[in-house]
């Protein structure tokens, strides 16, 4: 895929086609070239970030008029976070058009979900500076808001290990520790088991691309089982002994 097939596959259409050229710019790919006079997309990620978050504010702030300030916040989170924007940037086959250092992409650089998510928002930012806000909003609000209903549905919003700990606490006086279990794949397409172990027991289990990412998955997984009814978390040790 060339960038004139990105254009039309996706109905994109630059004025300025070296603003689009620079969003799909890594950094990895100037330092091969001399005297180019090119640019990497830094700039326009970090515009394109800012974007971004205005423009799914807005949205969010007009769907949900009854909604929190701080549910609104950690929706927004969960719609603009690394992994969801990279999944985009992959459907998007962004990847493909990215130009990047030959070191970068032996090591899988066109892959890497961080390369991926930056390159989006350069993309956006390179629209917004192109065609204006109202271009940019109307190219990634389709993107992301059919993810709102499935992101409330499984309660991807909410900082499950926060909740977690704070029933562990208050219902056994201990605190819920993860343990990485197990991690597959290469480097930059790493996938990590957690378990949830509260007291001496394992309570649960989770999957994801980060650590972190895991940690909240077994946390979300527990508190299913727990308002289910599912789960009985029963201490055999004191709690001073943990």
């Amino acid at each position: 895929m060339d960038l004139q097939q990105l254009q039309q596959q996706h109905d994109l259409h630059f004025h300025d086609q070296g603003l689009l050229e620079q969003a799909l710019t890594h950094r990895s790919f100037l330092n091969e070239q001399e005297d180019s006079g090119l640019r990497d997309n830094e700039r326009l990620e970090f515009l394109g970030d800012a974007v971004l978050d205005f423009v799914i504010t807005r949205v969010l702030f007009a769907r949900f008029p009854e909604m929190p300030e701080g549910d609104l916040t950690r929706l927004r989170a969960a719609l603009v976070r690394t992994d969801t924007l990279a999944d985009v940037a992959a459907n998007l086959q962004l990847g493909e058009v990215l130009r990047m250092g030959r070191g970068e992409e032996l090591t899988g650089g066109r892959q890497r979900r961080n390369l991926l998510c930056d390159a989006f928002e350069a993309l956006l930012g390179a629209l917004y500076l192109d065609q204006g806000l109202e271009t940019a909003a109307a190219f990634v609000v389709p993107l992301l808001m059919p993810m709102v209903d499935y992101i409330l549905a499984e309660g991807l919003h909410i900082d499950a290990r926060s909740k977690l700990q704070e029933w562990s606490q208050a219902v056994h006086t201990v605190t819920p520790i993860y343990v990485v279990t197990d991690e597959e794949g290469p480097d930059h397409e790493k996938e990590f088991t957690v378990e949830v172990i509260i007291g001496d027991q394992v309570v649960g289990h989770g999957q994801g691309r980060s650590k972190q990412l895991a940690a909240q998955s077994a946390a979300r997984n527990v508190l299913k089982l727990l308002e289910a009814g599912e789960l009985t978390v029963q201490l055999t040790s004191p709690a001073g002994d943990l």
